[in-house]
């Protein structure tokens, strides 16, 4: 057994994890032999010590605690939306935290999430010797050729925010130019 902690198997946990017949100790394999999850096959973590289980939901829910605590702005208590794979690691109740908001299909949230975001584009750079017009123009144009290259739909793509901004300190007429674009995905 490999233990690689606290590094995520990311999308390799179907034949990584123990559970599912690999050979890396994953916080899904924790789960299951602490009764939290129903994945995979439960016998195949039964070896696992309970103490052990127990220090690795410790420390995982003191991380957790630690980095809604680094995102607050104050000292009081926030709700916390668990969603995501790990979600069932997340217990009802924690410091710092008011309440913890459990949902039913927690676990797909961020494969929903991504499945209807927006697609992206944006341009970031220098024009020299270009009146502005024509800097802002063709960064719009390879912003709006990133997100299509990205997947948005070339009809569907909104410009979010064009900024032009004067470099004086450059030699010539220096333009910086950003423009961020996002659109709807197409269904390939």
């Amino acid at each position: 057994m490999r233990v690689r902690s606290p590094h995520s198997v990311g999308y390799k946990l179907g034949s990584d994890a123990l559970v599912f017949g690999g050979q890396t100790l994953t916080c899904t394999d924790i789960a299951v032999a602490a009764r939290l999850a129903d994945v995979g096959d439960r016998s195949l973590v039964k070896h696992l010590n309970k103490d052990l289980a127990k220090r690795a939901l410790a420390t995982v829910r003191e991380r957790i605690s630690e980095a809604v605590d680094r995102m607050k702005t104050d000292a009081m208590p926030v709700p916390l939306l668990a969603v995501g794979g790990g979600a069932m690691l997340i217990p009802k109740t924690m410091p710092g935290i008011n309440e913890v908001v459990h949902f039913e299909h927690e676990a797909v949230a961020n494969a929903v999430g991504a499945a209807i975001a927006q697609t992206s584009g944006e341009t970031d750079r220098i024009y020299r010797d270009v009146s502005r017009e024509e800097a802002i123009e063709s960064a719009k144009s390879a912003a709006i050729a990133q997100a299509i290259k990205s997947g948005a739909s070339a009809d569907m793509i909104k410009v979010i925010e064009v900024e032009g901004l004067p470099l004086s300190y450059l030699p010539g007429k220096a333009l910086r130019a950003r423009v961020p674009v996002v659109g709807e995905a197409v269904a390939r």
